[in-house]
């Protein structure tokens, strides 16, 4: 089994910043695509960003040039650094982890983001 662990959620005002990190554990052998993605309110889950285990990034284009994702391989561990936020950023924020036929889900953490 695979175990992910989110942190860095909170409220933050419009032009803000957050940082946002998870915790991948367990069997992580074969974890090739980390990612995140977001639920807004009434909204379905969408992607946020993915980075490869070899290093090659996705941003969905609503968050091109705010938001930053990146690894520690050595921590196993995800970050997503969020920039210029905005209130339409206001989300549950979940961490995901891929293995061939498989996608792993964190809890989730809110960032509610105030105008």
């Amino acid at each position: 089994q695979v175990q992910l662990v989110e942190s860095g959620g909170g409220l933050v005002q419009a032009g803000g910043s957050l940082r946002l990190s998870c915790v991948v554990s367990g069997s992580i052998f074969g974890i090739n695509t980390k990612g995140w993605y977001r639920q807004g309110p009434g909204k379905q889950r969408e992607l946020v960003a993915t980075i490869t285990s070899g290093g090659n990034t996705y941003y969905a284009d609503s968050v091109k040039g705010r938001f930053t994702i990146s690894s520690s391989n050595v921590l196993n561990t995800v970050y997503l650094q969020m920039n210029s936020l905005k209130p339409d950023d206001t989300a549950v924020y979940y961490c995901a982890a891929d293995r061939v036929g498989t996608r792993y889900w964190g809890q989730g953490t809110q960032v509610t983001v105030s105008s």
